[in-house]
Formats: structure tokens, C-alpha cells, sequence
């Protein structure tokens, strides 16, 4: 089931039921298109999020940790100077629509009482939020602000009128109708039926109309299953599916015929949701704040690549120096059958059994001069191949330096996106911001920690800052350390001086999954005690040399907390 406007009536019959008389305690905005208020009521503190991703737009109460980026941004500002001390008055859903209004009582700068509305509308890309005074209609700020030129019937923008979207020529299923009952009397077909309801009632999605028509065709009585519908939305009882293809969804109630082999069961809809997205959520949270990241990471990979291939050219290029050297040395002998103002002569190759070669001259230079040209891109193309090498060298090793970030951006929180960036900074690769302030220092988090299944403990690195820190200073020297062969990944550690075979194997299978090769059946993946590491002087984060390394082939897999 989607998050449709049947789905969003049980939401915030939900929010109504624990939130409403509550009182806005914090204002937070850790990820660019979210918001959570933190509101206390009922002697309890709730975090709400409210969610314009344009992936993964929802409301819903969490109790996923987040972390706060360092300056808050003018929309966390505005939003603190006018809800915070707040009192929840009501939250109501816009007809069956997926629009959310939460209605603010609170008091002005001159103290008098006054009314704000929060807008959260869920629609995909379109998702934004707006905070509306109620009595003048005008938006005091909305999380994505949206001009003219990209919307020329709504303008949300701090200042404007807030207009609500076009309305949808569909009929609210709360409100009394017997359409359902002509349309069930039109077709017997489920796909068909499905698609019909779609089409006359507001807020269903292709999974919430499909379930609407099996409870219809199976009823003898059409207006109870109607209304049993409906009350499922008040009466939820939240489920994750999982399908025979593995494939996962939720819905506010358990779908007609579904075994319960395959439902899991949560207390609230809030928590289901919690469960259903923690983790692509968190990776997509992760994308977003790695957007600035991830665009440099490209264009340094681009100029690298281009540089590579310019490289090699001067390599191949230089595989033909001999073929300077001969064309000197041939027209050194025969230097008395060169006159000026020749453009090219006919001369025997000594070195290839005198066979005829033609040798382009310029017109301007004397015989001699000729001759020492060619010479001198001898000379020139010898020389430059040692420095080309080493120019090619450090150019592939930097292109596999911010290959192994992309990879760490692949599996990394949110919290770990600040320390890559940092990372890039000190490399000089992103431009810090000059503030007038000076700068919070960047702690580097730990290790994420796992352990096998003897219960010994496994660390694992999740960008090179943290690689560093667990390779030099948090490992032991007999501890075993792990990496994948030739490859981007993370640096991984066995907390045992002297671990069984089994768990060595366990942390070669993690070592595989937190590496560019997690999708691959058989990963080389190298261990040895820590003490043999070596980090050469000027190595960049997360680079390490070592010998006396074993190597396992193992197929990627994540070990539990």
C-alpha cells in the first residue's frame, strides 16, 4: 500500500490521538527536505517528521536517532521563532487528499494570541511544507520555496498567499455516495473494479483500490463492506508484507487472503513506518547530503580519466622516440645530399636493410639543424617518460582514492557524510567556508561494530578518516585486520589477538560487503596482524601498504550488532 490519502487518514487519525494539546518543545531540520518537531504532550516527547523528500515523502512520529548539521538553516530559524512554545490545536487530513494542516495556537511579538497552520503535502517531488497565518493566509516560509518560473498556479514563497493545489474531480469516500455499489454492479472484475474506484474516489492508490475491490466482491452486503473498509483507516493494524519475490510493502491493515507467514505486525503506524524506511531512508538521506560531495567526486573523476588518457598518449608517443634517433642519425650521414629549403628527401635506411624512408624536413632550418631536431624530440620524449610515469601513477591513484569514497557514500549514514566531507576539505578538494565564527572542529565518530557468531567483535571503518583512526591508533598490534584485494573498501579489525577460523571468515564476509565487490559471489579479501601496516609519508586518508598477508575468497555478507 502507498502512502495514498487512505493511508495518510490513518496517520493522522493517529497524530490526533497523541499529539493534539501537545506543546512544541524543539525545532529541528537535520536533513535538507525534512523537519521534526519535537512535541510534548502527554507527559512524553514525541519526535514528529514531517518528510518533503521527493523519494520518500511521509508524517509520522520516529524514534530513528538524527544528528543536527553544525549551523541551522533560515528555515529551522523561522520555523524556532514562530512554533516554538507552540500548543497543537488540531491536525486534519484535506479531504481524503494526502495534505496535512496542523493548526498552531501560540502568540505574536506583541503577545497577542494567534493562529498558524503547518501544510505538509505528500506528493512525490511536489512535497513541500509551508507554515500559513491562518488569519491573513500569507506563508511565512515554506522548506522549498517555489517561484513563477516553476510553477505559474502556485506561488510558495515567504510573503505570498498560499493556494492550495488544484483540486482533483474526484468524489471524498467519507462523505455519504453509492457510487461503489453502481460501479461493483458494472464489472465483476477485480483489475477492472480497482481501476474504476480509482477513478471516482480521492486518495486511493493502485494497491489501496485493489484491496477496496476484493472486499467488495466478496461481500454480500455492499454498504458493510464499504464502511469496514473505511474503518480499517481508524482502526489500523499496521503490517510489513514481505512478497514470495522477497520485495517488501506496508499497509495500514492485512490485505484479504494474505498468509501470515508473511506479515509482521507494529503497534502503530509510526512505527511501521520507522521500520520500513529506516534503512532507505537513511540511504537516501545520505545521497542528499552527499550531493555536494558526490558532484566534486564526478568532476574530479572526469579530469582524472581525461588526464589518464592524455598520459598514456604521451607514453605511445614515446614508444616511437627511436624512430626520431633514426631519422637524425640517417640524415647526419647523408648531410651533404640535404640542400636548403627542402621539404622532405627520399633517403636508405640503414637500419632496416636500406629500404627507402621518407623524412620530412622544414624548409626553413639548414641541413644540419634538421637533423638536431630530430634529435632533440628524441631527447625530449626520452626524458619525459619517467616523469610521465610518475604523473600517470599518482593520477590512477587518486582516481582510486575517490572511487573508494563513492563507495563509502553507498553504505554511509547520514553522520558519516560530514566526515567525508571533511575529509575532502583537508585534501583541499571542497573550499571551507569562511564564517566570522570560527569553526566547531568535526569529531571523528567510531568504528561501527559488529560481531561474529562466538560473539568476538569486529570494527569496521566507514569513510578514511575512521579507516585511519582504527587502523593506527584503535587496533591492537596482534589484531587481525582485513581488506579487499585490490579493490575500494573498508579497513576492518578483529578485536582477538588469536581468533578461530570461523571468525576470521565471518569478517572477511564483512570486509567484502563494505567494499566495491559486495554484489560479486567470490571476494579475495587479505588479512594479517595490524602491526604490519605501514601508512607512507603523504599517503592520502585511508591509504595503507603491508606484507605477510593471507587471502581468503569469500562471498559478501553483513554480520549482526
Amino acid at each position: 500500500m502507498s502512502f495514498d490519502g487512505f493511508f495518510t487518514h490513518a496517520i493522522v487519525h493517529e497524530l490526533n490521538q497523541k499529539l493534539t494539546t501537545g506543546r512544541v518543545a524543539k525545532v529541528s531540520q537535520p536533513y535538507p527536505a525534512e523537519l521534526i518537531i519535537t512535541i510534548r504532550a502527554h507527559r512524553h516527547n514525541y519526535p514528529l517528521l514531517i518528510s518533503a523528500n521527493p523519494t520518500y515523502p511521509r508524517i509520522q512520529i520516529t524514534d530513528i536517532p538524527y544528528k543536527n548539521p553544525a549551523v541551522p538553516t533560515n528555515f529551522t530559524m523561522t520555523m524556532r521563532k514562530y512554533l516554538e512554545g507552540a500548543i497543537i490545536n488540531k491536525i486534519e487530513q484535506v479531504d481524503n487528499d494526502r495534505i496535512i494542516k496542523i493548526t498552531f495556537d501560540t502568540r505574536d511579538e506583541l503577545g497577542d494570541s494567534q493562529q498558524l497552520v503547518l501544510i505538509s503535502e505528500i506528493m512525490a517531488r511536489h512535497s513541500n511544507i509551508s507554515l500559513v497565518n491562518r488569519k491573513t493566509g500569507k506563508i511565512i516560509d515554506t522548506i522549498k520555496h517555489v517561484g513563477s518560473d516553476q510553477n505559474r498556479v502556485r506561488l510558495l514563497l515567504p510573503g505570498a498567499t498560499f493556494v492550495m493545489p488544484p483540486k482533483q474531480d474526484k468524489i471524498n469516500p467519507y462523505l455519504p455516495n453509492q457510487i461503489y455499489s453502481d460501479l461493483v454492479k458494472q464489472t465483476s472484475d477485480l483489475t477492472e473494479l480497482g481501476h474504476q474506484l480509482q477513478q471516482h474516489y480521492q486518495g486511493l492508490g493502485k494497491d489501496s483500490a485493489r484491496e477496496f475491490a476484493a472486499e467488495l466482491l466478496q461481500s454480500d452486503n455492499l454498504p458493510t463492506a464499504y464502511q469496514q473498509f473505511l474503518n480499517h483507516f481508524e482502526n489500523p493494524d499496521p503490517v510489513i508484507i514481505t512478497m514470495a519475490n522477497g520485495k517488501t510493502q506496508f499497509a495500514a491493515f492485512p490485505p484479504v487472503d494474505t498468509p501470515e507467514e508473511q506479515l509482521q505486525h507494529f503497534d502503530s503506524i509510526s512505527t511501521l513506518l520507522d521500520a520500513f524506511y529506516a534503512n532507505k531512508a537513511e540511504q537516501d538521506r545520505s545521497k542528499e547530503l552527499a550531493g555536494q560531495v558526490l558532484k566534486v567526486l564526478k568532476n574530479e573523476l572526469k579530469k582524472d580519466r581525461r588526464k589518464v588518457k592524455k598520459l598514456q598518449q604521451q607514453l605511445q608517443d614515446a614508444a616511437t622516440a627511436d624512430q626520431y634517433r633514426i631519422c637524425g642519425e640517417i640524415l647526419t650521414t647523408y648531410l651533404s645530399k640535404l640542400t636548403p629549403g627542402m621539404k622532405e628527401i627520399e633517403l636508405p635506411n640503414f637500419y632496416d636493410e636500406n629500404k627507402p624512408i621518407k623524412i620530412k624536413l622544414s624548409p626553413e632550418l639548414s641541413p644540419s639543424r634538421n637533423a638536431q631536431k630530430y634529435f632533440t624530440k628524441y631527447n625530449k620524449l626520452k626524458t619525459s617518460v619517467d616523469y610521465v610515469n610518475e604523473q600517470l601513477k599518482i593520477t590512477e591513484d587518486e582516481i582510486r582514492y575517490f572511487e573508494s569514497i563513492e563507495n563509502q557514500i553507498k553504505l554511509a549514514a547520514p553522520a558519516d557524510i560530514q566526515e567525508i566531507k571533511l575529509e575532502l576539505q583537508e585534501q583541499g578538494y571542497i573550499k571551507k567556508k569562511q564564517h566570522g565564527k570560527k569553526q566547531r572542529k568535526v569529531k571523528v565518530s567510531a568504528p561501527e561494530e559488529f560481531h561474529t557468531s562466538d560473539g568476538t567483535a569486529v570494527l569496521v571503518g566507514k569513510n578514511n578518516l575512521q579507516n585511519d583512526r582504527l587502523s593506527f591508533k584503535i587496533a591492537n598490534k596482534n589484531e587481525i585486520w582485513l581488506h579487499v584485494k585490490d579493490i575500494p573498501g573498508s579497513h576492518v579489525v578483529v578485536r582477538s589477538t588469536n581468533p578461530s577460523e570461523e571468525t576470521i571468515l565471518e569478517a572477511a564476509q564483512l570486509a567484502a560487503y563494505f567494499s566495491k565487490g559486495r554484489d560479486s559471489d567470490n571476494v579475495p579479501v587479505d588479512y594479517l596482524p595490524a602491526k604490519r601496516l605501514h601508512k607512507p609519508n603523504g599517503a592520502k586518508p585511508g591509504f595503507v601498504t603491508f606484507t605477510g598477508q593471507k587471502t581468503l575468497y569469500v562471498t559478501p555478507h553483513k554480520l549482526g550488532k
